[in-house]
């Protein structure tokens, strides 16, 4: 049985990983796809290749359509292993296919290949013709490599377009409105959060490229193939790349003994009675993905660990290297615990938080675990941080 054609002559040949739950650090419950695309035209297209684990499975997806030899051009649209891990194969199998790729992709796939492929790089507008088709190459530097690239399929309206759009995903129905809304579009929002967050001031340019392209379909390299919410998804990227936020506030700790813990819900009640929304994530039973996806559109974050060894846990090292790395952006944060005989904690994450990009407020500390009247200022602290949530809107 041939793979499933999305329009007239396009299949999607990609593989569907069920298994996988890490994504380098990234937490993936719902497993991953490696989607690639085969255009049947005058001349015979592959966009995007697999994981190279996967490479039997996909030379087989592709058999039952056309002779892999018989491919004529291969596109490139980003070199990560998990989209490019095939090539060598198919350099192989397909001994005529030219692989269009951007000078950058070539630079990487020779370093990550060796130079065994027929290359001709493309740069911003240039066009490919199938035949009765016609692709278009749009450069996307930094969403979220150097060499990242989209390419858009006039004739039949779709932007194939790589990681911009994606989701860790994986369902037997490939498209947007064959599978529970809510859930993809969190998925898509934790893609964005964990794998774009860094990039996200070039999100708008990128979107001005896709500005006036009439689209039917957004088929990314991971997850479902976008037809039925296509506004809708690009109104989300245009409001995660202008980092627009709600009032949500998070409360993420760790805690050793209790009394951080006994702060945090303390901070928690205070909130919500400035009737902010509140989510409130433990360190050991959360993990650092789900923290940022909810964190994109959160107005604020605390951040709690007593101390140990003068310094903060080690999970929340863990969660706030993480975030140095992603910048979220200017939303407020504050750091609060507990203590012993000694402090520091607080001055730890306060420096992560402020390399982080984050506004830093005042924070709170007390000694050992709160106390009665400790615990009334807990919740005042609460309180006043969701107030200020509120005005920074």
């Amino acid at each position: 049985m041939k793979p499933l054609a999305i329009a007239e002559n396009i299949y999607d040949v990609g593989i569907i990983d069920w298994t996988t739950r890490d994504f380098h650090g990234y937490v993936t419950p719902r497993g991953v796809t490696y989607n690639s695309y085969l255009i049947v035209d005058d001349k015979i297209c592959l966009i995007d290749s697999v994981k190279a684990p996967f490479t039997d499975e996909y030379i087989q997806n592709i058999s039952e359509v056309v002779n892999p030899a018989d491919i004529d051009y291969v596109i490139v649209n980003h070199v990560e292993p998990d989209h490019s891990g095939a090539l060598p194969k198919l350099a192989e199998v397909a001994p005529n296919a030219v692989f269009f790729i951007t000078q950058q992709g070539k630079n990487e796939a020779i370093q990550h290949y060796g130079d065994i492929f027929n290359f001709v790089t493309v740069k911003e507008g240039d066009v490919l013709s199938l035949g009765k088709r016609e692709l278009q190459f749009l450069p996307l530097p930094m969403l979220h490599w150097p060499d990242s690239m989209a390419t858009y399929l006039k004739e039949d309206q779709i932007l194939f377009s790589n990681d911009a759009f994606g989701q860790h995903y994986c369902t037997s129905k490939r498209f947007d409105d064959g599978v529970d809304e809510d859930v993809l579009f969190f998925e898509a929002q934790k893609y964005f959060a964990n794998i774009l967050f860094p990039y996200a001031k070039l999100v708008e340019k990128a979107l001005q490229k896709v500005d006036g392209l009439p689209l039917k379909m957004i088929a990314p390299s991971h997850g479902a193939i976008w037809r039925s919410h296509i506004d809708k998804i690009i109104a989300k990227y245009s409001g995660w790349g202008a980092g627009e936020k709600n009032d949500t506030l998070l409360i993420v700790y760790e805690t050793m003994w209790g009394g951080t813990e006994k702060v945090a819900r303390a901070m928690m009640s205070g909130a919500a009675k400035a009737g902010i929304p509140v989510k409130v994530f433990r360190l050991n039973s959360s993990d650092n993905s789900q923290i940022v996806a909810e964190l994109l559109e959160a107005g604020g974050v605390l951040f709690g660990s007593p101390t140990l060894n003068y310094g903060m846990m080690p999970a929340m090292g863990g969660l706030l290297t993480y975030l140095k790395g992603l910048k979220p952006g200017k939303k407020l944060a504050a750091a609060f615990g507990t203590y012993g005989w000694s402090g520091g904690a607080q001055k730890d994450m306060e420096e992560f938080i402020t390399k982080a990009g984050f506004e830093v407020q005042p924070g709170f500390n007390c000694k050992w675990k709160p106390q009665s009247g400790e615990t009334g200022d807990a919740e005042k602290f609460g309180y006043e941080f969701a107030m200020k949530i509120k005005e920074n809107k």
